[in-house]
């Protein structure tokens, strides 16, 4: 792609809802495109529409922004340039190209109309090719509805010419405004900057574009259930470009560095929540684990309200607590359901269960008896592979099953946790030994 001149690009959301997940996309496909020439990447904030804006989505385009990552040269509120709007609009009156003319769309009284000059309109989209349009079909269109409120078409080309704009780089859906905003540069002798409208995102179904009706299509919701902005970008980035390597995991610098515009296809891209889950998954194991602790901080309030949590122990299963994440509602169903809480709240004891299906209550109590006395004379590093090499040498003596279950199931409390030596290792010698001893009791008191 030849470029003459500096680049400038602009991303220009209406706060008139929630910031979607697809604009994202598009606006770091202009930010990509800005850095990676060395342009001038804008914000323009469009609030032109008084009766459909609103402050909180204002606040959350520059939330998404800063969450995650993309840094804008300049922001504009296009509602700012309202008198240079109106003065462009009374010299297109004054030259005869505007006109004052019945609303025949709903007769509310007078608009004015661009006069249309009735041509065929070519332009090179930098994704989509070659199109031309007969201007014909357009007809006289409005581009006020009065001299003090002109409309979209005529604000944005004043905004993109006054900024500098190069490049246009936005949704398809806009296709169809081109043509029109295309006649009205020309008639304000205005350069045309180059276009290139990006593909649409399709839903979950794989049929329908991706709407504000679908589940999860606003920004910040993916922030809120704990995915990364390194991980969200990394996944939209994607839908509908591809660098054409095997690298699937990349940095925002890394996705600069290997953006090309022209690679980005025509048609429409899938949108895999799976894919996101595992990009997410990829960008959690690049975290140290102090950086994952803080990560899953949050939420650890429950948590810390049981009877013998410890920071230490909480540090120890964050390597098991990370293999078992891939955004943090992994991390809020293991809490809600449980899964986490023998580490701090000593489990019911249940005399039944265990015992090992082939084994009888009176070994157990055996086993059980001999693993206490083997930690408690134990003197070495208190880690679960010197706990293995204590241990398993007699578990594979008198059955691994017959030993290893009631030692899990004493710690655990659940048929389903981490390996015993694991989980000998993070409750440390003294709440293992008093829970061990504990099943003991209760075996001896048991009837079956």
């Amino acid at each position: 792609m030849d470029i003459d001149k500096k680049v400038v690009t602009r991303m220009a959301p209406s706060p008139t809802g929630r910031f979607h997940v697809g604009g994202i996309r598009t606006a770091f496909y202009n930010y990509a495109f800005a850095r990676k020439h060395g342009g001038t990447f804008i914000l323009r904030i469009e609030d032109t529409d008084k009766e459909r804006n609103e402050q909180f989505f204002e606040d959350e385009i520059y939330e998404v922004f800063k969450w995650i990552g993309m840094e804008y040269d300049e922001v504009y509120r296009q509602s700012e340039n309202l008198q240079r709007h109106q003065e462009v609009l009374r010299k297109l009156i004054d030259t005869g190209a505007a006109y004052e003319a019945e609303n025949a769309n709903d007769g509310s009284g007078k608009v004015i109309r661009f006069k249309n000059p009735n041509k065929q309109v070519s332009f090179n989209d930098q994704i989509l090719g070659d199109i031309t349009v007969d201007t014909t079909d357009l007809g006289d269109f409005v581009i006020a509805r009065n001299i003090e409120s002109p409309l979209y078409h005529l604000a944005v080309v004043i905004d993109d010419h006054d900024e500098g704009v190069t490049h246009v780089i936005r949704a398809q859906e806009h296709v169809a405004n081109t043509p029109r905003q295309i006649l009205l540069h020309e008639a304000l002798g205005y350069g045309t900057p180059v276009y290139a409208h990006v593909p649409f995102i399709l839903g979950p179904d794989g049929k329908k574009k991706l709407s504000k009706r679908d589940a999860h299509v606003a920004a910040l919701d993916y922030r809120d259930e704990g995915y990364l902005p390194e991980a969200l970008l990394n996944f939209l980035s994607f839908i509908g470009w591809n660098p054409g390597t095997e690298q699937e995991v990349f940095s925002k610098d890394e996705l600069v560095k290997a953006f090309k515009l022209e690679q980005v296809q025509k048609g429409p891209g899938g949108y895999n929540l799976e894919k996101l889950t595992w990009l997410n998954k990829q960008w959690l194991n690049k975290m140290t684990d102090d950086e994952f602790y803080d990560y899953i901080d949050p939420l650890c309030d429950e948590l810390r309200d049981m009877p013998i949590y410890s920071e230490d122990i909480m540090k120890k299963i964050i390597p098991i607590i990370r293999e078992r994440t891939s955004y943090l509602g992994d991390v809020k169903t293991m809490i809600t359901e449980g899964g986490l809480d023998y580490y701090f709240v000593d489990p019911e004891i249940d005399s039944k269960k265990v015992v090992w299906k082939t084994s009888t209550k009176e070994d157990t109590v055996t086993h059980l008896q001999k693993i206490i006395n083997l930690i408690t004379k134990y003197t070495g590093d208190w880690n679960k592979d010197n706990l293995k090499d204590l241990i398993f040498p007699y578990a594979e003596e008198v059955g691994k099953g017959d030993v290893l279950w009631p030692l899990r199931f004493s710690l655990s409390g659940r048929e389903k946790s981490p390996d015993p030596f694991t989980l000998l290792e993070v409750l440390g010698r003294e709440i293992a030994l008093k829970r061990i001893q504990a099943n003991v009791e209760a075996l001896k008191k048991s009837p079956v």
